[in-house]
């Protein structure tokens, strides 16, 4: 897969999120450990968002995919719920990007990695 846009490769990870969102979610409710709730989704591209939530806006997203637009549909349907993630609260960004030792540090004690746990 080959995105023409940040907004777009967003898009993409956003709809395919959702995807493994949805089935685990079945999963936990097959097993009787959730009750069907709307799910939340945390984006740090704006764009992404707007684009999932209002594509009448958007004439860049006709060469999406369609199996991406999963994501439009969730919201739409009322399943799941879009919410903004400032990139310097971006867990992800500590696997996938440099960064400064106190940015670094403070992800990664979000994430449970404390130095006084080891």
């Amino acid at each position: 897969m080959v995105a023409l846009s940040s907004c777009e490769a967003e898009y993409i990870a956003a709809s395919m999120t959702a995807c493994q969102a949805q089935w685990i979610n079945m999963l936990l409710m097959e097993l009787q450990l959730v009750k069907d709730e709307k799910m939340e989704v945390k984006i740090d591209s704006k764009s992404a968002i707007d684009l999932a939530k209002h594509p009448v806006a958007h004439g860049r997203s006709k060469h999406i995919e369609t199996k991406f637009h999963f994501l439009r549909d969730q919201v739409n349907n009322g399943k799941l719920e879009i919410k903004h993630c400032k990139t310097d609260e971006q867990i992800a960004d500590l696997l996938t990007k440099p960064l400064k030792l106190s940015s670094f540090d403070y992800l990664k004690k979000k994430l449970g990695m404390d130095e006084a746990s080891n």
